[in-house]
């Protein structure tokens, strides 16, 4: 059997990162940067209150309680500018721009809150309440370098630097496709040998998860020529499509089938449990990475965790490869098969342990659900006593 590593290696030899887009603010989030993104200003671009208060000169306000006139109001936006002499205060709101003279703002709660006149119950320090220009960023900065994944704070960024488009590497468009005759849309009744389709939903989320957009195309039964006439229609939209069930050694398995005489995709046994069964390799004139997944619902979510996200992180042009792991001590004996890499669901405790969960079998999703880990015991072992360390996945 081939080893996990060899075989992620063969995936991350085939898939290249997704070439650089100019992608409007609105289509940025999650795509990676591919281009240094510099503010052309300082920010902030001018001095401006960072409350609502009054602007006054610090000096006027040494010893309080003491009333100054109040000669003017600034709002935030305002463009006209405001001066303030020895005396006086200027009633500001926050972000409005500093007037000239002002060395310091007294937040409104310090005051009486007057309109005319104000009295100043608390003395400021020059400077209390107020953003300099270019405190956060000078004119001519990197805020973000190439390489950083679009998240809502780098999105504002990157409109806060006054840009409405941005080079960089789009979400990866991943078509999820589900075979088996006995698959039933939820919500559906169920017939005699029928079961809810799952895999689709349960890989569609973790691709969207995993920072690529996902479809969920309509599940296929076992006739191989209907799977390659679905295949075919959705290539047109994907970078990637995910397939699951149909690649065992039985009769009735229509990805294999179809799939084989292409000569473009491999069907191998991996060496781990669950997930023995993978199919992975290239379809169509674009040469689009199919990953062909195991049918039973946690055999293709780790498949999934272990071989299509990494996948992903490389289009995505960040760095690519297994999970990576943190170590606790198993809260239960461990048996493994002698071969095959396990990796058994499991609960982290906050004591640095990790327990099993109960139902290990590739067909139990509720156990799938109620962990946070997978528990990963090497080929070499198989058995391994309560409180050993071991290498936990986090899910």
């Amino acid at each position: 059997m081939k080893s996990v590593d060899a075989h992620l290696a063969d995936i991350l030899a085939t898939v290249r990162p997704l070439a650089p887009l100019e992608l409007e603010l609105e289509q940025a989030l999650g795509a990676t940067l591919a281009e240094e993104v510099v503010s052309p200003v300082p920010l902030p671009p001018f001095a401006n209150s960072a409350m609502d208060g009054y602007a006054v000169r610090a000096a006027d306000i040494a010893d309080v309680p003491v009333t100054l006139p109040v000669i003017d109001d600034v709002a935030a936006g305002a463009d006209e500018l405001r001066a303030v002499g020895p005396g006086h205060a200027v009633r500001i709101m926050t972000g409005g721009p500093l007037p000239a003279g002002a060395d310091t703002v007294v937040p409104v709660e310090w005051t009486d809150g007057g309109t005319v006149s104000v009295r100043i119950d608390r003395t400021a320090a020059e400077g209390n309440a107020i953003r300099r220009a270019g405190e956060d960023v000078q004119a001519g900065a990197v805020v973000l370098k190439p390489g950083t994944v679009i998240g809502p704070a780098q999105l504002g960024i990157i409109a806060g630097v006054g840009r409405r488009r941005v080079l960089a590497r789009p979400r990866p468009r991943v078509v999820v496709l589900a075979t088996g005759a006995e698959l039933v849309e939820p919500g559906l009744p169920l017939g005699p040998g029928q079961i809810w389709d799952s895999n689709s939903f349960t890989l569609t989320a973790a691709a969207r998860s995993a920072g690529a957009d996902a479809f969920r195309a309509p599940t296929v039964g076992d006739d191989p020529a209907a799977f390659l006439e679905r295949l075919d229609a959705q290539l047109v939209r994907a970078d990637v499509v995910v397939t699951s069930g149909g690649v065992s050694m039985g009769a009735y398995e229509p990805v294999k089938e179809a799939l084989s005489p292409l000569g473009t995709v491999r069907f191998e046994k991996v060496a781990m449990q669950p997930g023995m069964p993978q199919g992975f390799g290239t379809v169509g004139d674009d040469q689009v990475p199919v990953f062909a997944l195991p049918g039973n619902p946690v055999s293709s979510f780790v498949s999934f965790t272990l071989f299509v996200r990494p996948a992903l992180d490389r289009m995505r042009g960040l760095p690519a490869g297994l999970p990576a792991t943190v170590t606790a001590r198993t809260a239960a004996a461990l048996r493994s098969p002698a071969a095959k890499r396990s990796f058994l669901r499991g609960m982290l405790g906050s004591d640095g342990t990790v327990a099993p969960v109960h139902g290990q079998g590739s067909h139990q999703l509720a156990a799938l659900a109620s962990a946070d880990a997978l528990i990963v015991v090497p080929e070499d072992v198989t058995e391994v006593p309560a409180g050993e360390q071991v290498e936990v996945i986090r899910l």
